[in-house]
């Protein structure tokens, strides 16, 4: 294999899941559950991750699918709450991230990401720039699965799609790379992780450091 750019996504493969007290907070505002939580959670994101609701429509939207309201003085708490649950980094991918750059490689991070996360992550998440190239998709429109979030990141990192791989934890969005010819690998784990590269033919100087 040739190759040249890991590209990541961010939730749940550069950041942990939030934490049970996390998501139970935010849940208790809405009056839903926290296992009915993350459905409600996910039904507009989307629209909110391509930038078509600002923060307050969204929170919104979700106080309308839960069944009950909110004030407009919760939404800046849910927002800052929202950004906090998504900030605990993987410290061991981001070790990875220094030796593939160490190497030669190139990386990108590659997300799905509102606004305010976005501002927050240029802000205060200093390792950015361990990375080549940032795509956040409130910022350029678009939304992974969707073909052309992927170009726009191989255009940044300057690489044919057979010189990337992409790793994210959604088969969805795997699959989008796929189809526009990157090779793509759906997180689970740095073990499972580690595994696959080296089936891809990844030099396994840098597909064993997990």
């Amino acid at each position: 294999m040739n190759i040249r750019a890991v590209i990541f996504d961010y939730g749940e493969v550069l950041c942990h899941y939030p934490t049970p007290d996390e998501i139970g907070r935010m849940a208790s505002v809405f009056q839903v559950s926290p296992q009915d939580f993350p459905e409600l959670y996910m039904r507009n994101r989307g629209l909110y991750d391509r930038g078509d609701l600002t923060a307050e429509g969204y929170w919104k939207k979700f106080a309308e699918d839960a069944g009950t309201k909110i004030e407009n003085s919760q939404i800046e708490e849910l927002s800052r709450w929202d950004v906090e649950m998504w900030s605990t980094v993987n410290a061991e991918m981001m070790k990875w991230v220094k030796d593939l750059r160490a190497a030669g490689i190139k990386t990108a991070i590659l997300s799905n990401m509102p606004k305010d996360m976005a501002i927050h992550a240029r802000k205060n998440f200093h390792w950015l720039t361990d990375f080549d190239c940032h795509v956040f998709s409130c910022e350029i429109g678009v939304i992974k699965p969707n073909a052309g979030i992927y170009q726009h990141c191989l255009e940044c990192l300057r690489v044919h799609p057979s010189e990337a791989v992409f790793i994210d934890d959604r088969e969805a969005n795997v699959q989008g790379a796929r189809e526009v010819g990157i090779h793509g690998i759906q997180f689970q784990s740095g073990t499972q992780l580690s595994r696959e590269l080296r089936a891809m033919g990844f030099p396994t100087e840098l597909a064993s450091e997990f």
